[in-house]
């Protein structure tokens, strides 16, 4: 079902802007010491408006990076300039490569259009697909999405 209506969905579902980002610390010490910061602006960003869900992954050897949902950009760009989140920027990126070696953000913000099914579908609960998928920018109509 196509829509752009996402009252039903979960909170993270009615999210409009997401962001991902890593950042790679210099070692073991700078993981530890990070952490002092990274608990309060945790408990910030959940406290704030617009906040929707996030998680955190990490990749060998020292790469910590988030994916956080918010209800729109300016709720996240709200959260970026939070005390506990340019304290930590602050601390990563003012004293060279000493806490940091690297980093990468970026910003994506949702379409007002998009499905839904079953539970979350707002116009009501039964499952059901949608006949064509979404065209490239390069066609017209998608193919349907059952083959003849």
């Amino acid at each position: 079902m196509r829509t752009s209506d996402f009252s039903a969905a979960p909170p993270v579902g009615q999210a409009t802007a997401m962001f991902v980002g890593a950042t790679r610390y210099r070692g073991p010490r700078s993981i530890v010491t990070l952490t002092r910061t990274w608990f309060k602006m945790v408990r910030q960003m959940r406290r704030m408006d617009g906040y929707r869900w996030h998680t955190v992954y990490y990749r060998f050897p020292f790469t910590l990076g988030t994916v956080a949902f918010f209800s729109d950009r300016d709720a996240l760009l709200k959260f970026a300039r939070s005390r506990h989140h340019r304290e930590l920027m602050c601390w990563v990126t003012d004293h060279g490569t000493t806490n940091a070696t690297g980093g990468y953000i970026r910003l994506y913000t949702a379409e007002p259009e998009g499905y839904t099914n079953g539970v979350w579908r707002a116009e009501a609960d039964g499952m059901a697909h949608i006949p064509t998928f979404t065209p490239l920018s390069t066609e017209n109509t998608g193919p349907p999405v059952h083959r003849a």
